[in-house]
C-alpha cells in the first residue's frame, strides 16, 4: 500500500491532546504512521484505554481492525493462540495485508506446533551459556565504538553507535561477512518500511527486489553451511535443524528477515531512546551517574518506555466475545504494546521514565506467551554493557537537537539523534 505524500505534509500545529478528546471515537485511527513520526500518539491511546479499550476502527488505509490498548487485555489475547492466529496465511503479525504471492512465512507468523519446533532450532544461540560467551566481545566492541566517536562536533548517535553496534552483533549471530554488516541494517529497515513516494521503498515491488538481493546473499551462506559441519551460528542452525532444513526459499527468507529485525530494531532503538530519555530527565541521569548499579533496572525501563515494536497483529479464527465486543472470524486485532506499557492499572506512574522502578520487567515490549521475543536477554545485555561503558568512558554527552522519528506505526524507531561529546 502506498501512502500519499500529502500525508507527510499535513499541518504540524495541531493540539493533539484536544483533538484526541474531541474527535468521535470511531474516527480514531492509531495505525496512522504520522502519530509516531510526530510523537503525538499518547493522547489517542489514553482516550482508548479509558473509553474503548477494545476499539474498532472501521476505515483506515490498512482496512478495518480492532485495537487492544490495556495491559491485561493484551496478555489475555496473547495466550489465546487457539482463537487468535499469527499465521502468515491469514495476514501475519502486521496490519498490512499482502497478496498471497508476497506472503512471508516466519516462525513468529506461525501457530503451534510449527511455531514451537522452528523457534526451538534457534533458541540455543541466546542460551545463558552462549550469552556469557558473547559478553566479552560485546564489551570490546562497545569500547572501540565509544572511543572512536568524534569529540567537540555534532554527529548522529543512531548511525555512529546504535546501528553500528547492532550490525556488528547481527554479523556475529549469523557469522555474516563483517565488511557487509550494514546490509543487515538496510534489509531490516526495508522489510518494515511503509512504502511511500520518496521513502526507503516506494512500492511493494521495490521491496521484493531488495528481498531477492537479501535471499541471494543468504542462499550462498546456506549452501556453505549445509555442506559443512554444524556450527553455532543462526544460518548453520537453520540449515541443520530438523524443523528448518527442508524450508522453502521463501520461508528461509521469512525467518532470516524475522531474525534480522528482531536483532536490529529492539536493540537499536533502545540504544538511542535511552540516551534521549536521560537527556529529557536530567535528574534520572544524575541518579544513574551517582549509582551506576541502577543500570540493571534502567535497561528494561528504557525498553518499556521506547517500546521498539508498537504492536503485533492477530487474526480471529472464530466469532468471539472479547472485552464486551463481538470480534468476528477473520477480523484483524492489533495488540498495542506501546499503549499497554502506559497503562496505569498495570504500571504505576507509566508516563514517567524512572530508572529505579521497582518492577521494571512488567512491560510488554517483548510480547508475552509463546511468541515472547527469543532474544530478550541478549537485547538487555547489550543495553546494559553500553551504559556501563558510557558511564566509564564519557563524562558528558549532550543531545543538541530534536530526534527524527521513523514513519511507521509498527517500528517505533528513531532515525536521527544529533549529539555532541565535549572536546
Amino acid at each position: 500500500m502506498t501512502v500519499a505524500s500529502s500525508v507527510m505534509n499535513s499541518a504540524e500545529a495541531v493540539d493533539h491532546a484536544a483533538l484526541a478528546e474531541a474527535m468521535p471515537l470511531d474516527e480514531i485511527n492509531v495505525s496512522d504512521p504520522k502519530l509516531y513520526q510526530q510523537d503525538v500518539w499518547q493522547p489517542y491511546f489514553r482516550r482508548l484505554r479509558r473509553e474503548a479499550p477494545v476499539h474498532y476502527c472501521r476505515e483506515s488505509p490498512l482496512g478495518p481492525f480492532w485495537s487492544l490498548t490495556k495491559h491485561k487485555d493484551i496478555i489475555a489475547l496473547e495466550v489465546d493462540h487457539k482463537t487468535f492466529s499469527s499465521s502468515s496465511t491469514l495476514g501475519g503479525i502486521t496490519l498490512r495485508d499482502q497478496p498471497a504471492e508476497l506472503e512471508l512465512p516466519m516462525f513468529i507468523a506461525m501457530d503451534p506446533p510449527k511455531h514451537d519446533v522452528q523457534r526451538k532450532v534457534v533458541q540455543p544461540i541466546v542460551s545463558p551459556d552462549n550469552l556469557a560467551n558473547f559478553e566479552g566481545l560485546i564489551r570490546a566492541r562497545v569500547r572501540a565504538v565509544l572511543d572512536g566517536l568524534p569529540r567537540g562536533e555534532t554527529f548522529n548517535w543512531v548511525d555512529k553507535v546504535s546501528i553500528e553496534l547492532t550490525a556488528q552483533m547481527l554479523a556475529t549471530l549469523f557469522d555474516f561477512p563483517f565488511e557487509d554488516r550494514r546490509k543487515l541494517s538496510y534489509w531490516s529497515d526495508v522489510s518494515t518500511a511503509v512504502p511511500y513516494e520518496g521513502g526507503l521503498v516506494e512500492s511493494e515491488e521495490q521491496r521484493e527486489e531488495v528481498f531477492r538481493e537479501c535471499l541471494g546473499y543468504f542462499m550462498r551462506l546456506w549452501n556453505e553451511r549445509v555442506n559443512a559441519e554444524p556450527r553455532p551460528d543462526l544460518i548453520s542452525m537453520l540449515a541443520h535443524g530438523e524443523a528448518t532444513r527442508n524450508m522453502s526459499a521463501r520461508e528461509y527468507l521469512g525467518n532470516i528477515v524475522l531474525l534480522i529485525v528482531g536483532g536490529n530494531d529492539t536493540t537499536r532503538n533502545s540504544m538511542t531512546g535511552g540516551l534521549l530519555f536521560l537527556s529529557q530527565n536530567p535528574d534520572e541521569f544524575r541518579k544513574l551517574r551517582a549509582k551506576p548499579e541502577l543500570i540493571d533496572s534502567m535497561a528494561p525501563e528504557i525498553i518499556r518506555y521506547q517500546t521498539p515494536l508498537a504492536y503485533m497483529r492477530r487474526t480471529a479464527l472464530a466469532d468471539v466475545e472479547f472485552g464486551g465486543q463481538l470480534i468476528r472470524k477473520g477480523d484483524k486485532v492489533a495488540m498495542w504494546y506501546i499503549s499497554g506499557n502506559r497503562d496505569a492499572e498495570a504500571i504505576e506512574d507509566p508516563d514517567r521514565f524512572i530508572i529505579d522502578r521497582p518492577r521494571p520487567r512488567q512491560h510488554l515490549s517483548f510480547g508475552f506467551g509463546i511468541h515472547r521475543c527469543v532474544g530478550k536477554n541478549l537485547a538487555e545485555m547489550q543495553l546494559k554493557i553500553l551504559w556501563e561503558e558510557i558511564l566509564d568512558r564519557l563524562p558528558a554527552i549532550e543531545v543538541v537537537g530534536e530526534p527524527k522519528r521513523v514513519f511507521s506505526a509498527f517500528v517505533h524507531g528513531i532515525s536521527e539523534l544529533p549529539v555532541r561529546i565535549p572536546a
